[in-house]
């Protein structure tokens, strides 16, 4: 359960991966901030202060203060606001959650990994360039591959969902949002057991 109430020392940072702007929005490469929605949700909070280039807000998680982030920059240069709350609050790299699009997964599927590559993510891959390192945790939401190998990678995360689609993956963000919880509360092997 997500709470208000702040105990001195962050601990962890929640970091949601997509576009700013409405042009981006229920587009699949925002799944991460479909999951961040959900989290404001069922949470009651609010992810709307301007701080290192991202809509910030704080939240308690079994005891522990977290930062939840929604960079403000493209997704590929995404790792500079959060090397920046990194240095800020001292939190050490395998204590940033990333949760972003795969369209290397099926869609609606979730996969936790404790670390690992960008697998050609371009928000993995700069947060992974600017914080010197791949061990940080991560939750993937699956949107799916392009229906035909001709189709545009861009035009295929960047379409705007709807009907089905959308329901699916509004589905899978708020499972990505309770996964968070489960990392941070009960660790990383019982949330892979869950949600993986």
């Amino acid at each position: 359960m997500f709470f208000r109430r702040k105990p001195a020392h962050l601990s962890w940072i929640v970091v949601f991966l997509g576009n700013p702007g409405a042009r981006y929005e229920n587009t699949r490469h925002n799944a991460g901030f479909m999951a961040a929605d959900a989290v404001e949700k069922n949470a009651g909070v609010k992810i709307n202060r301007l701080k290192f280039n991202s809509l910030t807000g704080t939240c308690v998680i079994g005891g522990q203060q977290i930062l939840l982030m929604k960079p403000q920059r493209f997704m590929n240069l995404s790792g500079e606001p959060v090397r920046q709350a990194m240095r800020f609050y001292k939190v050490p790299l395998n204590n940033v959650l990333v949760i972003s699009d795969d369209v290397a997964l099926p869609e609606g599927k979730l996969r936790i990994r404790r670390s690992g590559s960008a697998g050609g993510h371009n928000g993995l891959k700069d947060i992974i360039a600017k914080c010197a390192g791949e061990g940080f945790p991560r939750i993937k939401i699956g949107v799916g591959a392009p229906p035909r190998a001709d189709y545009d990678m861009a035009d295929w995360v960047l379409a705007k969902l709807s009907g089905k689609d959308k329901k699916i993956l509004s589905d899978a963000a708020a499972r990505a949002a309770s996964a968070a919880e489960t990392i941070i509360t009960q660790g990383i092997e019982k949330a892979m057991e869950i949600y993986n």
